[in-house]
C-alpha cells in the first residue's frame, strides 16, 4: 500500500499532469458531483473512497475524535479529540485559525498582495464590488497578508485567532480552480476568480482585520456558526449577511467541506510570528502574527 500511494503521489508531482487533472476537467460539474457523492452513507462508498483518497494523501485520522464515518462529508469535516491543539493564549499573539501550510506573505503595498512568486493580485479585485469591502485596501495598507493552504488531508475547521467579533459576511460565488502550489504559479488571479467569502472581523479592542475563505476544486461549500446557511456553488443569495458574532480564541467559527485556503489581512500594527515563512507547516492554535506594542 505504501509502495502504491508513493508511485500515485510521486505521479501527482508532475507539474502539467497535476494542473491537466486537477484544472483541465469540468470543475463545477465535478465539484457538484462530489458534494453529492461524500454525503452518500453507504459502508462500501465510504470504506473504497477513503481508500482512493489514502492514494493520494498522508490522510492521519490519529487525533481526530471519531475514526469510524457513516459518510465523506463526516471524515472531511471531522473534530478533534479534546486537547489535540493547545492555543497559545497570549495576548500579543494572534494564531493560526487552522491548520495548513504557509503559503505566501509579507506586506500590503499599494493594495497588491501575492499568491505565489511573480503572481500578484490587488485586495480589490479579491474583495469584488461589494459596498462593505470598499474601504478595506485603504484600512489594510501596510498591513500584512498569510496565505494558509490546507491540504484534503488536514483538519478542515477553523477557529478564532483572537477573542475577536465577527461583524459581517460578504459571499462571492466563483470558479472552482484548484488552489495548489502548480496552480498558484500558472493561473493569474487565481483567489480572485474562486469561490469566496469574506469575513469582516475586529479584535476586542477594536482592531479590524478580514479572514477570507477561499474554496477550490471539490470544496466549494463552506460553513459558518454564525450564518444559518450552507455557502455552496447553488446558493443564490443574498451575499451580504450582517451579523455580530463574539469568539473568544480558539473557539471554532466554521468548516470546509474538504481543503483550500485562508486568506488572513491584518493592518499596520503586526508582524509575522518567529518562525512563520512561506513551506512551514503550522496548527490551529499556534503563534501566527505578533502584536506589535
Amino acid at each position: 500500500m505504501m509502495k502504491i500511494r508513493r508511485f500515485f503521489q510521486k505521479w501527482m508531482l508532475q507539474e502539467d499532469l497535476n494542473f491537466l487533472l486537477t484544472n483541465r476537467i469540468p470543475r463545477i460539474t465535478l465539484t457538484r458531483f462530489m458534494g453529492w457523492w461524500s454525503q452518500i452513507r453507504h459502508p462500501w462508498v465510504v470504506k473504497s473512497s477513503m481508500s482512493v483518497w489514502r492514494l493520494f494523501s498522508d490522510l492521519d485520522l490519529s487525533d481526530a475524535k471519531h475514526t469510524q464515518f457513516d459518510s465523506l462529508h463526516a471524515c472531511f469535516t471531522r473534530e478533534l479529540k479534546p486537547g489535540a491543539r493547545v492555543v497559545n493564549l497570549e495576548p500579543s499573539l494572534m494564531t493560526s485559525p487552522c491548520d495548513a501550510i504557509v503559503g505566501a506573505c509579507g506586506t500590503i503595498t499599494q493594495g497588491q498582495v501575492f499568491q505565489a512568486k511573480g503572481f500578484p493580485y490587488q485586495l480589490e479585485t479579491l474583495l469584488g464590488t461589494s459596498a462593505h469591502c470598499q474601504h478595506w485596501p485603504a484600512a489594510l495598507e501596510g498591513g500584512t497578508y498569510i496565505t494558509l493552504r490546507l491540504t484534503s488531508s488536514m483538519y478542515h475547521r477553523f477557529h478564532a485567532p483572537h477573542d475577536v467579533q465577527l461583524k459581517h459576511v460578504t459571499y462571492i460565488s466563483g470558479d472552482t480552480w484548484n488552489v495548489n502550489p502548480v496552480a498558484l504559479a500558472r493561473v493569474q488571479e487565481l483567489f480572485c476568480k474562486n469561490e469566496r467569502a469574506v469575513l469582516h472581523m475586529q479584535t476586542q479592542e477594536g482592531v479590524p482585520f478580514l479572514i477570507v475563505p477561499v474554496a477550490a476544486v471539490l470544496v466549494a461549500s463552506m460553513r459558518f456558526h454564525a450564518v444559518d446557511v450552507l455557502l455552496n456553488l447553488r446558493y443564490k443569495g443574498p451575499n451580504e449577511m450582517p451579523c455580530d458574532a463574539a469568539y473568544v480564541k480558539g473557539q471554532e467559527m466554521g468548516w470546509f467541506e474538504h481543503g483550500s485556503t485562508i486568506l488572513v489581512f491584518v493592518p499596520k500594527g503586526f508582524a509575522l510570528a518567529e518562525g512563520i515563512a512561506p513551506g512551514v507547516q503550522i496548527r490551529m492554535g499556534q503563534a501566527l502574527l505578533q502584536i506589535l506594542a
